[in-house]
C-alpha cells in the first residue's frame, strides 16, 4: 500500500514522542504521527518548525517512542518535558 492509499483508509495513526538535539546542545520534545517529516519541518521550514528550533537549527533526532495513542504520546512528552537534562541525557543512552 502507498502513501497516497493509506492516508485515505482508517487506520489509526501512529503517535511518537521524540527528542531532538540542537545545535546549541539543548534538547528540544514533540509529539508527531511523522518523525521524520517533523524533523524536517524543524531544519527547513520556518512556518511549521516550533519556533524554539527555528533559533537553534540544525536539530538531530537522538531519540523517539512509538505511542499506542495521541492521549499517550501526550503524557509521555509531559513526562519527558518534566525529567532533567541529566535524565533525558542518560534515556538518550540507552
Amino acid at each position: 500500500m502507498n502513501d497516497t492509499q493509506n492516508s485515505h483508509t482508517h487506520e489509526p495513526a501512529s503517535w511518537f514522542v521524540y527528542l531532538v538535539r540542537c545545535s546549541d546542545n539543548s534538547l528540544y520534545c514533540g509529539v508527531t504521527t511523522d518523525v521524520k517529516r517533523r524533523v524536517l519541518e524543524h531544519n527547513n521550514c520556518h512556518k511549521k518548525a516550533a519556533k524554539y528550533t527555528r533559533a537553534r537549527r540544525p536539530v538531530q533526532l537522538v531519540h523517539y517512542i512509538l505511542c499506542n495513542d495521541k492521549v499517550a504520546a501526550y503524557q509521555q512528552e509531559y513526562a519527558l518535558k518534566r525529567l532533567s537534562k541529566k535524565e533525558k541525557e542518560r534515556l538518550i543512552a540507552l
